[in-house]
This record gives C-alpha cells, sequence and structure tokens, in this order.
C-alpha cells in the first residue's frame, strides 16, 4: 500500500512538473474563502489549491522541517534536523454540488504513509449536507486544523498529541451544516465512524494512551467492538468575537463479543472539549485554544497506574509586532506568540492512601515568526517544561530550542 502511494505522489509532482511549464496565464491560485465566512469546521477546504485552465482537479500540499536541540534533566541527544512531513492534497469538484478531497501525508522522510482525509460530500442544502469516507473527527478544533503554517509554533500541542490522537480520522460517514445571519453563524457536524481499540489501555506507554489506536490500520476496515464510534460538533461564530465550539466523541473500544457470545462488559471511552478562537480588534491579537476531558471505562483488574480520567488542553497567543514589505515581500510580517499547554494523564486519588495520583505535564513555549506571505512561517521556538510520574516525584525538566519553517505548495 504505502509504495502504490509513493507511485501515486511521484506521478502527481511529475504532473504538477509538467503543468508548470503551461503558459502561466492558464495557471491561477485558487483564493481561499473569505474570512468572515468561514468556521474551524471548514479547514479541510480552506486551504490554497492549485488549478489548470478548466481541469477538474486542484492541486496543493504542504511540508514542514526544522532544527531541534533539546535536553531533558541536562541530558541531550543533541543536534537534531528532521523533515516531519510533507502533506499532498487533492481536490475535485465532481459535479454540481459534488466535491471530492483527499489529503495523503508522508512523515519522517516518508517512512510513515498514511490517508488523512479522503472523503466526498453531497451538498444538499447549507444546513444538511453529506460526507462520507475517511474523516477527520471534529473533536476539538485542532485535529481538522492541523496544517503547519498555520501555526507559529514547530511541535503540535501536547494535549493534541499525547492525550488526544492528533489527525484522528476513520472512515465513517454523517452530516454537516451552516447557517449564517448577518455577523453570526452556526454550524455542526456528526459523524458514525470507526473506533478505538483495546490499546489505548494495552500499550507501550503503559497507562491509558488514546493516540495508541492510532497504530492499529485495521481501523479503516474493522470495529473493534463492532459499534460505531460517534463524533458531534456545534459551533457558533459572530465575526466581532470569535468562535466557541463543544464537541463530544465516544463509543465502545472492547471486544465484548465474540460468535455471539458475551465475554466482557460493554466499555465506553468519551471524550468532551470545548475550544475558541478570537482576534482582538485594536492590536489584531490572535487567541486559539481548546481543552479536553476524556473518561474511559477501565477494568478493574487493572491497576491505578491506567487512568480512567485525564484532561488538558492549550492556548496560544500571537500578536503582529511588524507588518510592511521586507526583503521584496509586500505583506511580510513579524509576530511574537506564546503557547501554554498542560497535560494530566491520570486524574484522581491512589485508592490505597487517599494521595494525588500526579501523572502530568506542562509548557510554556515562547515563538517568534516571519511570514513573507500568509502561507509560509519561519519560526524560532523555546520550549520549557515540567513532567511528573505517578508518585509525584521531582519532575524531570525538559528545555531547548526548535528553529524551522512551514509552507504551502
Amino acid at each position: 500500500m504505502k509504495k502504490k502511494l509513493l507511485i501515486l505522489f511521484v506521478g502527481v509532482l511529475v504532473s504538477m512538473q509538467t503543468l508548470a511549464q503551461i503558459d502561466p496565464v492558464l495557471l491561477k491560485r485558487i483564493p481561499k474563502d473569505s474570512l468572515n465566512r468561514t468556521m474551524s469546521m471548514d479547514a479541510v477546504y480552506n486551504r490554497p489549491f492549485i488549478t489548470v485552465g478548466k481541469l477538474p482537479v486542484s492541486l496543493g500540499g504542504y511540508l514542514e522541517a526544522n532544527w531541534q536541540h533539546l535536553a531533558t534533566d541536562g541530558v541531550s541527544d543533541g543536534h537534531q534536523f528532521q523533515f516531519r512531513r510533507l502533506t499532498l492534497f487533492v481536490s475535485s469538484t465532481v459535479a454540481k454540488r459534488l466535491k471530492f478531497l483527499s489529503e495523503i501525508e508522508f512523515e519522517e522522510g516518508g517512512k510513515e504513509i498514511a490517508i488523512e482525509f479522503a472523503a466526498l460530500d453531497i451538498e444538499l442544502h447549507p444546513l444538511l449536507n453529506l460526507r462520507g469516507g475517511i474523516i477527520l473527527n471534529p473533536i476539538g478544533s485542532f485535529n481538522q486544523n492541523h496544517d503547519g503554517p498555520k501555526w507559529e509554533f514547530i511541535d503540535r500541542p501536547l494535549s493534541a498529541t499525547q492525550m488526544l490522537p492528533a489527525t484522528w480520522s476513520n472512515a465513517g460517514f454523517g452530516f454537516y451544516g451552516k447557517h449564517f445571519s448577518n455577523e453570526w453563524m452556526f454550524g455542526y457536524e456528526a459523524y458514525l465512524s470507526g473506533s478505538f481499540d483495546n490499546s489505548i489501555i494495552d500499550n507501550a506507554e503503559n497507562k491509558t494512551f488514546l493516540p495508541a489506536a492510532k497504530d492499529n490500520p485495521d481501523r479503516f476496515e474493522e470495529i473493534n467492538s463492532g459499534q460505531p464510534l460517534f463524533t458531534g460538533k456545534m459551533a457558533v461564530r459572530n465575526n466581532r468575537i470569535g468562535e466557541i465550539g463543544l464537541s463530544y466523541m465516544g463509543g465502545v473500544y472492547n471486544k465484548f463479543e465474540d460468535d455471539g457470545i458475551r465475554i466482557d462488559e460493554k466499555r465506553r471511552v468519551d471524550v468532551f472539549a470545548i475550544d475558541f478562537n478570537s482576534t482582538l480588534p485594536a492590536l489584531n491579537t490572535f487567541i486559539t485554544g481548546e481543552w479536553a476531558w476524556i473518561k474511559v471505562n477501565v477494568p478493574s483488574t487493572y491497576t491505578q497506574q491506567y487512568g480512567n480520567r485525564q484532561q488538558g488542553g492549550f492556548i496560544d497567543v500571537v500578536q503582529p509586532v511588524w507588518r510592511k514589505k521586507i526583503f521584496g515581500w509586500d505583506k511580510a510580517s513579524v509576530n511574537i506568540a506564546l503557547r501554554a499547554e498542560y497535560v494530566d494523564w491520570n486524574r484522581g486519588k491512589f485508592s490505597s492512601t487517599g494521595g494525588n495520583i500526579a501523572e502530568d505535564r506542562w509548557s510554556i513555549m515562547p515563538a517568534i515568526s516571519f511570514r513573507p506571505t500568509a502561507q509560509t512561517v519561519i519560526r524560532l521556538n523555546y520550549r520549557h517544561s515540567r513532567q511528573r510520574d505517578i508518585l509525584g516525584n521531582p519532575p524531570a525538566r525538559t528545555g531547548g530550542f526548535s528553529f524551522g519553517f512551514s509552507t504551502y505548495f
């Protein structure tokens, strides 16, 4: 499968090279939708694409690369150069009110290849549209808004990668819609899809860890429990105030029947999340963040090392400090930013002692970035974080710099 995807990707690159030789007048970059008419749920289409003449297929993508030097309690792996990912978008208007979009991601120099999104949208009415294929579950905001060029930070949020499974996608089907009224917008999404499995409590991390389910490629073909995962989200946006979204994702994760014989009770995983974003008009300060709560039915035979409740989130503040023509780029900008984030993998108290379970991590990450255009970012980050083990021993301290870039193409 990976070889086939790689061949497809090379073929598309060759095609793009051929298209580049066409008269530039025939080439145009499809503009993004007006910002005051979009919401977080529009992220999959709110990207730059290139189309040629009247061809029905549009192409796009982004890449990320960086240098990093981190140390934990004085111990470091030294200087590291990382090619994190290369992502290809292919979009097509199949017919009137029929749209297709795919997102294929190559990570770590091609070590991992995944189809993150590949869905057909059937537009019946602004408030009723059908979507089926491989979908991005709309839990929180980051899962759908994960493109590197959109962020001033090289690393993805801890809560999105170490608590929630970032770019969590599954085969599924559902509905979505939006309604506009002057400055107000309302949107919703509701999907049934593939689900989690026992790996969320049986993994190499030796703790309750939802991202472990991403390592199971069979989730695109079968559901471990035989019951679909439900994901739903509602969001409201005011162009002058900002957007707030409430989302839920839940379902049975364990195999509780085998050939019609009951072998276990149904065990659920439930996730609630709230996300928001706003731009302060006076200073044009952009603020975005999300917070999630997780509840997992862990078998009573497991030790308290496996938490049944988790929580975490992040908040980003981005402040433009300089916008002018720089080195020939007419709309270049320099920004300063700060990310604060926290993850608690095991909320609660020890049943034997009554003491708090302390398996958590917090991090502060200041950043400075340069954007020659809105679609390209060059960024320098510094991370300072502390992580405690389950017993609450003195935390491990991590610090260091990251420098790199991300760009749409």
